[in-house]
């Protein structure tokens, strides 16, 4: 690539979603663990340097550093809440802990907006997520933003190209963030912005190619976008060395398997082999409680089944999957930071230590709509770009407690009310994913004027664009009700829905 900007990640939980901004912004990216050695950072003659946030406090024995070589190399460097801290810090400030720790929606006054700011109103809203803060800059310094709690939420090295912002532009909920990193790219970092997505697709399919050769690949494929985007990938890159399996595993949806299994073959000619090991899964499950462990079974599982069959088809090498960055920074840190672990997903932090296969994941880096647009690029039909995300470990993720036969048969009837009235509502584009999540919580109601005690379905739709942060749907009042109504009246063993109104941060999507 001819210009880049590098990305150190110190462990942040979204550390893409900055690289989110910056590919949109069409500038090239890479993020490197924050103690790659300087060195290599140079040769890569970066545009432009970002500091991820993270989650330890840079006064602390043991907190990630960097070289300060890095600021002095004459290369422009933004430091977001961490970054911006650890900057502060290794020229001359001071970091603490906080007296009064901002979280959420705060006011922004900006002091400066000759540069970084360029553009911006005099008060606009950040997003603030920090214990720690400066709590004093040297003389080299120029404050550029304060907040009520943040004297010094935003500053600039006065000699040397250092930025720094307390607060994360890279959110969503800080509406003009996408602004101040079109500042540092074009009018800081000077970058021309040549960089497209049809420029990951060429990319992904040489790297495949170059690393696959001649052997072959067993691709685990679901009928959704992610994996089907990257069983094309594949394709392109080896083509009849490649083999798709798609394996029910006893844990999809309402009629899944027929309508994966229709949409597949009517839209790629790809080998497809449909492996029914539900007994399997379902016999591993039983009387497992705990969601890490349902969550480890899965990915065990999954691998042992595709091995097996792997060795029908003959000498296979690799698995190719379609894991998506949500996926990986959620179960471990992709690029080697100190992440803190959410939860594991069955295809990443679920996956056995050793494996009999090396793995390919092409879409590791991307979000779900980047992925969409990847999509769009290969020539999917709409239905499949428009396809709801649909967990890898399944409905074993949302039954809360043991999965069972019976209680799958109860969490589908209800999942496939839900889909159908919010489809019917015309709501599929607005809402980012919409489902059921089955309780084992017993409450007494009144049904044909007898006594019941049953249980408890959740109702759970959320907004998004990418995943990583998401906001409750504002579902229609008649539209709750009608779904609640058809629930209790439709699904035995139901006799009391609610509706989730918590977003994402502090919940997940996925109640498990």
């Amino acid at each position: 690539m001819q210009e880049t900007v590098i990305i150190l990640d110190f462990g942040a939980q979204y550390s893409q979603l900055i690289a989110r901004r910056v590919r949109e912004n069409k500038v090239y990216c890479e993020i490197l663990p924050y103690n790659v050695p300087v060195d290599k950072i140079l040769q890569l003659s970066p545009k432009g340097i970002i500091l991820s946030g993270g989650p330890s406090s840079v006064y602390t024995p043991n907190a990630p550093r960097i070289d300060k070589r890095i600021f002095l190399s004459g290369i422009p460097v933004l430091g977001i809440c961490y970054g911006m801290q650890l900057g502060a810090l290794l020229l001359g400030g001071n970091v603490s802990s906080a007296s009064s720790r901002e979280y959420g929606r705060t006011k922004l006054n900006i002091v400066d907006k000759t540069d970084l700011f360029k553009g911006l109103p005099s008060e606009t809203i950040a997003w603030m997520s920090h214990g720690d803060q400066v709590n004093k800059v040297s003389s080299d310094f120029k404050v550029i933003g304060k907040t009520a709690n943040s004297p010094y939420a935003a500053a600039r090295h006065k000699d040397l190209p250092f930025w720094g912002v307390q607060f994360h532009p890279e959110v969503t909920h800080t509406p003009l963030g996408n602004k101040i990193f079109y500042n540092f790219l074009y009018h800081i970092c000077k970058c021309s912005g040549t960089w497209r997505m049809k420029s990951y697709i060429t990319e992904s399919v040489k790297r495949i190619r170059e690393e696959v050769r001649n052997k072959r690949v067993v691709c685990g494929v679901s009928g959704g976008i992610d994996s089907s985007v990257t069983a094309v990938l594949v394709q392109r890159a080896i083509g009849k060395n490649l083999t798709c399996v798609f394996v029910d595993n006893g844990l999809l949806r309402e009629n899944e398997v027929v309508e994966v299994t229709d949409i597949f073959r009517k839209n790629f000619s790809i080998n497809l082999k449909v492996v029914n090991a539900s007994e399997r899964f379902l016999r591993k499950l039983s009387g497992i409680i705990e969601p890490e462990e349902k969550r480890r079974i899965i990915g065990h599982e999954f691998i042992k089944v595709f091995y097996n069959t792997a060795r029908s088809l003959g000498k296979i090498d690799y698995l190719a999957q379609g894991t998506l960055y949500p996926d990986v920074i959620e179960s471990v840190s992709a690029w080697g930071g100190p992440t803190a672990r959410i939860k594991s997903h069955h295809n990443v932090g679920g996956l056995p230590d050793k494996l009999p296969f090396k793995l390919i994941e092409p879409l590791k880096y991307l979000f779900k709509d980047e992925v969409r647009i990847i999509g769009h690029e290969l020539g999917f039909p709409k239905k499949m770009l428009q396809r709801q995300p649909f967990p890898g470990p399944g409905l074993s993720v949302r039954i809360i407690g043991e999965v069972t036969p019976q209680r799958l048969s109860v969490l589908r009837k209800a999942d496939a009310i839900i889909r159908e009235e919010i489809d019917h509502e015309g709501l599929t584009k607005k809402i980012w994913q919409y489902f059921a999540v089955l309780l084992p919580i017993g409450s007494v109601g009144v049904m044909g004027d007898e006594r019941t005690y049953e249980n408890t379905i959740v109702v759970r739709a959320v907004e998004s664009i990418d995943g990583m942060t998401a906001d409750w749907a504002r579902l229609p009042y008649d539209l709750v009700t009608k779904i609640s109504s058809r629930i209790t009246s439709e699904v035995r063993g139901i006799n009391r829905v609610v509706f989730d109104v918590t977003s994402k941060p502090p919940a997940t999507i996925e109640w498990e």
